[in-house]
């Protein structure tokens, strides 16, 4: 062989080393699409424990879910544990520090999955970093007091924001529990400016409502998810205050690489809505949420 071509055959294998190394290096940094995920075989789905979307135990509302979105893509679904405080960088690649509604960027992780599903609450700081379906069930933030709490509910007034502030109005230095940089965290429903004691739970989010009965505090806020679990698990412990925010929606979260993926999903939730297996799965693990926001279940 010539020199010449000897040489030009070592750079190309050089340059197509290169660029696997490169395609392998994007793929770490970067939520992968559509086309990388079947050519992978596996669909990652990032689950934190919560409520009746991830129960802890091999099932829930969005594991069903997310594993028939896995069998439409003719893909293996493979389940990644993670928590609160780590799952939107092991989606997004970056860690994040909520600022109100905006974020400070604070590095790179490791991308660990493909897909948030485990009761994701839309929130603008959120959009900043990832991107979400449509949204896929309804939610709002309650305050929850011990049963034996002076704090009475409150009578809906129809006006949300009336009653927003009726339920604030009686926080004034009363213990109100919260977790940091969740849906549940006080500073996004200005708890602290009207008064409340506010504290920060180190615990899971399940661990609220446990926390207000053996008497950590006084109250907790929790999202209608979890506060209808907790209701039904310790009926007659706790009691509803009343809204601290108006009417918010949840959905599945993807990369901002991952269009594609996204819009595939947004169509097999469309079908699933259709032909029903979403009625179904809602009937078996939330079948009280359909006393309080019907209108959401409609076919649309």
């Amino acid at each position: 062989m010539k020199p010449g071509k000897s040489l030009l055959s070592h750079v190309k294998t050089w340059v197509w080393t290169i660029v696997i190394v490169v395609s392998i290096l994007i793929g770490c940094a970067f939520g992968a699409d559509l086309r990388e995920i079947k050519e992978r075989g596996s669909l990652r789905h990032l689950g934190v424990p919560y409520a009746n979307f991830v129960t802890g135990s091999g099932d829930g509302l969005d594991v069903e879910l997310v594993k028939l979105f896995a069998q439409h893509l003719g893909v293996r679904y493979e389940y990644v544990k993670t928590s609160w405080k780590d799952v939107i960088g092991d989606l997004s690649g970056k860690k994040v520090k909520p600022k109100g509604d905006d974020i400070e960027i604070l590095g790179d992780v490791p991308v660990k999955g493909d897909i948030i599903a485990n009761g994701l609450t839309i929130l603008p700081w959120r959009e900043k970093i990832i991107d979400y379906s449509t949204p896929t069930f309804p939610t709002q933030v309650w305050l929850v007091a011990r049963a034996d709490s002076a704090m009475k509910p409150i009578k809906p007034s129809g006006d949300i924001n009336k009653d927003i502030a009726a339920v604030k109005a009686m926080l004034r230095e009363r213990s109100v529990l919260g977790k940091a940089d969740t849906c549940l965290d006080p500073a996004l429903y200005s708890l602290k400016k009207v008064g409340a004691m506010v504290r920060l739970f180190n615990g899971s989010l399940n661990a609220l409502a446990p926390a207000v009965i053996n008497r950590d505090a006084e109250a907790t806020i929790l999202d209608l998810p979890d506060a209808l679990i907790a209701l039904e698990k310790w009926p007659g412990n706790i009691k509803v205050i009343g809204p601290v925010s108006p009417m918010q929606n949840m959905g599945y979260a993807f990369p901002k690489t991952s269009p594609r993926l996204r819009d595939t999903f947004n169509q097999f939730f469309k079908q699933c809505r259709k032909d029903g297996t979403y009625l179904r799965l809602i009937k078996k693990y939330y079948p009280a949420v359909f006393r309080y926001y019907p209108e959401f279940f409609e076919e649309k």
